[in-house]
């Protein structure tokens, strides 16, 4: 089942609205029950479910309300990720995890901010959403403990990769300063025989460092295999009807690229439609019309920069293995060969692409003219 932050309440019974402003030390909580009441605010050591129990029951002594008065509580996404909506979810509070980037502010140049005044502020939105008011924050769909453990596999994949790669660009710098050039074959030992731009070794202090990198990058690369390898086990161990062999099985995907379109919510994300995606992805126009004025403002970008980068990754991969589907026709016939169309244009096949890979795992429905492996 797929948990998501949108607990169905009925605002006729009395309820105690929470707000978390949850900091490393202390978690401020912001309470009320109801318009028209002014919040009160207690201030608990973080993680401290009996110092919350008590506040919750002061609070609905102060507000009148009875025990078994239900508690509707939330907290904006972030550091602690979502261990306290599921503690919470477990206490029989019905908790919303709320995106911090969607909570409306003051324009002003300068304006207060502390603690005490995001508590505040969350707490009266949370009543208005509770009475039903639409497009007050958005909401953030919380994963399985499964999911979210999954996703560990594929993020520190990629941050060992970023790593790699960073190591092996500063060893070519470093030869470089020397009229040198990283060796595309590397022996064990290579940096020995390495020779500056005046034909001499290099000196024992850069041959000293280079080792040192070397042996970095030699473990990195040795981690690096053992997740790919864990990734692969778990295509070949997954059911025949499960989104990642069912992704595999598209010519141009590879098991990386599937793992991380899953890992970062493909599927538990619960999609409704595909805005949605586009909005996850950020790969949407940000049109502005003020008056006379009216322009295209580019792509907002403003999304999950994983799936963004794979999905550009994915596009170029579909782009070259499956030139007879619809996608890469429409590409071509849009973007045609220039260089700088074809970047753009990219985006938009990357936006495409991910919608409709994200039907294919939930309807079955195969890309039009896309190839399967083995087909």
């Amino acid at each position: 089942m797929i948990a998501t932050t949108r607990p169905e309440m009925s605002v006729s019974e009395p309820t105690l609205y929470v707000a978390f402003e949850v900091g490393q030390k202390n978690w401020k909580l912001a309470m009320t029950s109801g318009f028209g009441l002014a919040p009160w605010l207690r201030t608990v050591a973080s993680g401290d479910w009996r110092g919350v129990a008590r506040a919750l029951g002061q609070g609905r002594r102060r507000f009148g309300v009875a025990a078994p008065t239900r508690v509707a509580s939330c907290y904006e996404a972030g550091r602690d990720g979502f261990w306290i909506h599921r503690a919470l979810t477990a206490r029989g509070i019905a908790n919303r995890v709320v995106d911090s980037a969607s909570i409306e502010v003051n324009r002003r140049a300068r304006r207060a901010k502390t603690d005490r005044l995001d508590a505040l502020k969350l707490v009266q939105m949370l009543v208005r959403v509770c009475y039903g008011e639409r497009r007050v924050w958005s909401e953030v769909h919380v994963p399985t403990v499964a999911d979210e453990a999954a996703r560990h596999v594929s993020r520190e994949r990629t941050t060992l990769t970023q790593e790699h790669t960073r190591l092996t660009n500063q060893m070519r710098g470093w030869l470089a300063t020397w009229g040198a050039r990283l060796p595309r074959q590397r022996a064990r030992g290579w940096w020995t025989t390495v020779r500056d731009g005046a034909g001499a070794p290099l000196p024992v202090e850069v041959q000293a460092r280079v080792a040192r990198a070397e042996a970095r990058r030699a473990v990195l690369a040795e981690q690096i295999a053992e997740l790919e390898g864990q990734q692969q086990r778990a295509v070949t161990a997954a059911a025949p009807a499960s989104a990642l062999r069912q992704l595999v099985q598209l010519k141009g995907v590879a098991t990386t690229g599937a793992s991380v379109l899953l890992d970062e919510g493909l599927v538990w994300r619960a999609f409704r439609n595909r805005r949605q995606i586009g909005g996850l992805l950020g790969f949407a126009p940000t049109p502005y019309a003020s008056g006379a004025s009216t322009r295209e403002q580019g792509i907002s970008r403003a999304g999950n920069k994983r799936l963004q980068t794979i999905s550009i990754q994915l596009a170029w991969n579909w782009v070259r293995w499956q030139p007879l589907s619809a996608l890469t026709q429409w590409y071509r016939e849009h973007f045609g060969t220039g260089t700088r169309a074809r970047r753009i244009g990219i985006v938009a096949v990357a936006r495409r692409l991910v919608i409709a890979l994200w039907r294919y795992v939930t309807t079955g429905v195969v890309p039009a003219g896309a190839i399967l492996k083995g087909a």
